[in-house]
């Protein structure tokens, strides 16, 4: 064999050796039924600097449970701090408002049942919110005050006028019975009872609770979620509001937008005039459904075919990007890379080109909680995070929830949290 062919032979066993080292780059679809395009799961690339938050939900006490001293209180949040900063967390977004209430003495909004039981019971001599905030800021973490602005009950049989009797009597609703609109739910014979948007009085006092909050309180954030219209619909139960505040003459569907406009700029206002009163620097966030609209509906749309925030919950979420109302948005992207109709991939990359641009910081809303799911492999979440991370306009990802988190169901779920986490170790 002559000198050039011994060459050769060595090149080529050089490069099979190599390629069967190499890892084969592994790839996903990018948006399910809508394109044929793949795209690559990248290696995970560290942040200098990344908003890492996670959810506490009161609501039913999902997160946190009911107490009936400040020790128990404070011993229970301790623990939310520890492992959350543990595993790698930065911010706490913890529901303070979880319907018309509060965990914090409040001059218009009773205590909550989620914090002790019983509406309007607090705890004696004991702020929750003061302290979470002071522990919080202790352990270096952000504390997010997460508000609910209009449900009344998310779901319930029981008729309104009964259900509104069983309210603290300084509850708003209770007080309002008249500005409560209770359209049928998703659930079959449930029914949604909510704060009317489209009334005035409601939405000065969604704007005076935030600015009770900012005005007390050394919050980093207030953080609103998904919730505004509701999903299953709103019906014609506001049929009369629509009739009596409606004085641009507004569609039904553009009036009820605009209701919502009116609140996220007004509650923007507040909290940007306490800034400047107070030299503060609370910003404002919402976490929005995933969707704004499909590209079916508006050229600006993603490639996608599920519901619509902008036309099933009437919330314009890239206007308030685009007009700077918001100084965050964390969509819920709470689907798998092959998501047939709402695929994660062209969702990342839409909302990274809605905030291009602006100063609007982007962070992702991930659903830990639904690892094993029919079409959620072990390795999704981490996945996620890996894609997230080769996305220069995706400043941070938020977890929904701290107990889905820290206390997964299946032994899947377990393996899929601690292989994401484990990259930011």
């Amino acid at each position: 064999m002559n000198m050039k062919l011994l060459l050769t032979a060595v090149v080529i066993l050089f490069c099979i050796v190599l390629a069967a080292k190499t890892p084969v780059a592994r790839t996903v679809p990018y948006a399910g039924k809508f394109s044929k395009k793949r795209v690559v799961i990248p290696r995970y690339k560290r942040p200098a600097r990344e908003f890492r938050g996670v959810w506490v939900a009161t609501v039913e006490n999902i997160d946190f449970p009911t107490t009936r001293n400040a020790q128990a209180f404070k011993a229970a949040y301790e623990r939310i701090l520890i492992n959350s900063r543990k595993a790698g967390f930065n911010a706490i977004i913890f529901q303070v408002r979880p319907t018309l209430d509060a965990f914090y003495p409040s001059r218009i909004n009773p205590w909550s049942r989620n914090l002790t039981g019983v509406e309007g019971n607090g705890i004696k001599k004991f702020d929750p919110l003061a302290y979470m905030v002071q522990a919080t800021h202790r352990y270096g973490m952000e504390f997010h005050a997460w508000l609910n602005p209009y449900r009344v009950c998310g779901n319930t049989k029981v008729p309104t006028a009964k259900y509104l009797s069983s309210l603290a009597p300084g509850n708003f609703a209770r007080r309002n019975p008249q500005f409560v609109i209770a359209p049928a739910s998703e659930t079959p014979g449930h029914r949604t009872l909510l704060l009317d948007p489209g009334i005035p009085q409601v939405r000065q006092h969604i704007i005076d609770t935030v600015r009770e909050i900012v005005s007390k309180y050394d919050v980093d954030a207030i953080h609103f979620d998904d919730y505004f219209y509701p999903y299953g619909g709103v019906q014609n139960t506001d049929a009369a509001s629509y009739r009596r505040y409606n004085p641009q003459k507004l569609a039904l569907n553009a009036w009820r937008r605009n209701n919502v406009d009116t609140v996220i700029k007004g509650v923007s206002d507040v909290i940007r005039q306490n800034n400047t009163k107070r030299k503060r620097k609370v910003r404002f966030g919402i976490s929005p459904f995933g969707i704004w609209a499909n590209s079916s509906s508006f050229k600006n749309g993603s490639l996608t075919g599920g519901k619509e925030s902008y036309s099933i919950n009437y919330a314009d979420t890239r206007k308030w990007v685009k007009y700077g109302w918001i100084d965050y948005i964390v969509p819920q992207l709470y689907w798998q890379f092959s998501h047939e109709t709402a695929a994660y991939a062209c969702l990342t990359d839409w909302w990274s080109n809605t905030v291009r641009g602006t100063r609007v910081k982007l962070y992702i809303g991930l659903a830990p909680y639904r690892l094993g799911a029919p079409g959620w492999g072990i390795r999704e979440l981490a996945d996620q995070l890996k894609y997230n991370s080769s996305k220069p306009e995706v400043a941070g990802n938020v977890m929904f929830s701290y107990s889905k988190v820290f206390f997964p169901r299946t032994k899947a779920a377990r393996s899929g949290i601690q292989q994401a986490l484990s990259l930011w170790k």
